[in-house]
């Protein structure tokens, strides 16, 4: 037992960066049947999503209902890998502090997501409702007042109701705010 800890001074939290990380286990020669996939999806809570793989180093993705409907981010840094055949996992953190984890099954269009939400989103959510990549510093500085804790964790299966090849690199995939899209949009299926 402990006689005595020394508390630990707050040190600021540097702006967001992917320089840091390790992309050791994505191997690009392994991801060709993933690349390029675009999907629309439901959780079982409701929430309805869109996802573009855009490259083996980043995806785009946009909120179509839930928590965070209108939000959108493009060319975000994810660490994306094989599992098998059909299935691939890609998770990432962004600068809001939220991390993200999602499994996709091509196979029987299923996929699992599990995303960690700070709780300054979970109070105040409208806040983190933009396209982030033009408000990175807006988003810093809600992520470094928090509070963090606690984590308001989803974890949560959905059914891939579209999916399509887009090739890489994309910018008209996800290009605006679910709420700009025409009308049937985000109800398509294949």
């Amino acid at each position: 037992m402990l006689d005595h800890v020394e508390p630990i001074a707050a040190q600021p939290i540097e702006p967001f960066s992917t320089e840091h990380e390790s992309f050791k286990s994505t191997k690009p020669e392994t991801l060709g049947r993933f690349v390029g996939k675009h999907f629309i999806y439901t959780y079982e809570n409701g929430w309805h999503y869109e996802t573009y793989i855009r490259s083996a180093y980043s995806a785009d993705f946009r909120i179509h209902s839930g928590l965070l409907t209108g939000r959108w981010v493009t060319d975000t840094k994810v660490h994306l890998v094989r599992i098998t055949d059909d299935i691939c996992k890609m998770s990432w953190c962004e600068p809001t502090g939220t991390c993200v984890s999602l499994l996709f099954n091509l196979g029987n269009r299923r996929m699992h997501g599990t995303i960690f939400f700070p709780q300054w989103i979970a109070k105040n959510p409208k806040e983190a409702i933009v396209h982030e990549n033009e408000h990175d510093a807006e988003m810093q500085a809600f992520r470094n007042a928090g509070p963090t804790y606690p984590t308001m964790v989803i974890d949560e299966f959905a059914d891939i109701s579209f999916m399509e090849d887009c090739g890489t690199e994309n910018n008209k995939v996800i290009a605006c705010s679910s709420t700009e899209l025409p009308k049937g949009y985000a109800s398509r299926k294949n």
